[in-house]
Parts: structure tokens; sequence; C-alpha cells
């Protein structure tokens, strides 16, 4: 007897991270999910290190300009024939505002700080991000945080002082920075939880970029310097539509497995960091840089997969299956 046909479709349209459903329940597809995560870590260095090339020659203000227009720009192209001016409709207007504020200031303290440290140690910081969400996920989200966890974030910090050491005579006051922009982009995750269950993702993608191509708009002029070349232009114009493909190949790596089963191989970006970082500028990172990364990605892993384990013993109790405890 042959197989009934299976049918693979995502569970709503759009851009959204939504699982692939085959007859009514989710398909779980390891190697896809693990290839798009890979990829997005490959091409958000190659992003960066763009970004710090066009930096020697460019304002901050006008290359995050660049990265950020190009973004709004190709997904506009992109989403506007489907969903038309109803795609700029959303419920929680000064959350978005808000929101994409605080990844306007991530990526320009993180673009300024590419100046002064190499890539791969800029990426070794910001990889503090999920750390600071687990801290900040109690007073803005009301959820409850372990013991564990807290001593996991603790750790991560502690890799931080080993990466940047204040105080020693290789201490950059740039990677301060990476710090800020690590804690703004957490604060921007925390704000895109709350308006995840109100608004369309792809409005969430368009508000993203739209309020920071706005105000650099106007900001931009006073800085700005006409590109010399049209390789200029094209790199410039490039750091948008590799930011965009990054976070499309995220969305589609959930769309294949689980958060808590392809986000470690989110740490892959450290890989592509260094290998940018040497092919572009001859950097390659000392000693304490990768004891640093290690113990950051470490503490990230626990964090990541301690998270997904809870989730999952609370979902087969609502669904009333069996429960499991949880240390």
């Amino acid at each position: 007897m042959s197989e009934p046909a299976v049918t693979l479709r995502p569970a709503k349209p759009g851009w959204s991270a939504t699982p692939l459903v085959a007859n009514g329940l989710p398909v779980v597809r390891p190697l896809p999910g693990i290839a798009f995560m890979c990829l997005a870590g490959t091409i958000f260095p190659l992003m960066n290190g763009l970004a710090k090339l066009m930096s020697e020659s460019y304002s901050s203000e006008q290359v995050v300009w660049a990265r950020t227009l190009s973004h709004l720009l190709l997904v506009l192209a992109v989403l506007m024939p489907r969903y038309g001016v109803a795609l700029l409709a959303t419920r929680r207007p000064t959350v978005q505002l808000a929101r994409s504020c605080m990844l306007l200031t991530s990526t320009f303290l993180f673009f300024s700080a590419l100046k002064f440290i190499s890539v791969a140690q800029a990426a070794s910081i910001s990889f503090v991000a999920p750390l600071i969400v687990v801290l900040l996920a109690g007073p803005v989200l009301g959820e409850k945080v372990s013991l564990g966890r807290v001593i996991a974030v603790l750790f991560g910090f502690f890799g931080v002082l080993v990466v940047i050491r204040p105080g020693s005579s290789v201490f950059q006051w740039a990677s301060l920075l990476v710090l800020g922009s690590a804690a703004c982009y957490a604060v921007y995750q925390l704000l895109t939880r709350l308006v995840a269950g109100v608004d369309k993702p792809e409005t969430s993608v368009v508000y993203s970029a739209l309020v920071g191509s706005v105000i650099l708009s106007f900001v931009v002029p006073w800085f700005w310097k006409t590109p010399e070349r049209w390789m200029d232009v094209l790199l410039l114009c490039s750091l948008g539509a590799l930011g965009a493909t990054g976070h499309y190949c995220v969305a589609r790596a959930l769309t294949y497995a689980p958060a808590n089963f392809v986000s470690p191989f989110h740490y892959w970006q450290m890989v592509g960091s260094v290998a940018v970082g040497y092919l572009l500028f001859g950097d390659l990172p000392d000693e304490f840089t990768w004891i640093g990364t290690a113990l950051i990605i470490g503490a990230g892993l626990y964090v990541g997969l301690r998270g997904g384990k809870i989730a999952s013993v609370a979902l087969r109790g609502a669904s009333g299956g069996p429960r499991q405890p949880s240390g």
C-alpha cells in the first residue's frame, strides 16, 4: 500500500519564522535549519567587514544610513506588492518606534566601534546580547529567571572582561561601544517580543529599518561625503542587502527546526568573523579573545538550551503530556 501524499506548507504566509507543517504536524528538518543558520553566520561577518572597510573612508553616520536605507528599500520592494500600505499598520506604534530606535542605536554603536577594533573582537563581545536579554526579561516581560541562568550570565560577563581586559595596555575603549550595542540589541529583542503577537512579522521588519532611515536621512547631509568610486556605492548599498539576507536566513532556519536546536549554530559567526577579519585586514584574535569568547558562547549555549528545555516542558504540560522536573 502506498503512503498518503504529504503536503508541506508554511503555517502562515509571509516572512515569519513559522515552522513547516505536514498534515497538521510541525516538520523538523535539522540539516536545512543548520545550513541556513550557518549561512547567516557567514553573511553577517561579511557585512561587518565591509562596514569596517567603508568606515575607513566614510563617517559612521553615512555608513549606517546606507545600511539602513538599502535594507528598507529592499524589504519594501519585496513586501509592498503583496501587502500594500497595510504593511505599515501597527497596533503598538510606540513600541515599534522604540524598537526601531534601539536597533538604530545598536547598529551605530557597533559600526562606530569597528573603526578601532577587529571584526572578531567586536563579534565576540556582541555575543553577550542574549545574556542581557535574560537579565532584562524579568523586569520587562515578567519572566522568571532561574539561579543557574543568572550564574551563566555572570560567566558570560566575565568572558567579556577577559576579551576587553579593562585596565591593561591592550584595552580599547571602543569595546565599550560594542557592549552598549549589545545592550541596545537586547532591548530591541525584548520589544520585538512585545509586538510579536500583536503586529504581523512583516510589519515589524519594515519598522526595524524605517525609523533609522528617516532619522539618518536628516542627519547624514551634515556628514556627507560623495563616493569617489562606483565600487564604493555598490559596497555601501550591499550592506543593507547582506543584512536583510542574513535575517532572512535566520527566519528560514527557524522554519526547519526549533530555535533551541538551531540557535547554537549562530555562533558560527565567530568563525566567519575571524575569516573576514584576516582576509580583509590581516587581523587574528589573540588567546585571550578566544578564551573570553569560549566563556561567552558557553554561557549563551547554557542559557539558550536551558530556556528551550523549559519551554518544551511547559508545552508538554499544557498539552496534557507528561511533565519532567526542571532544575
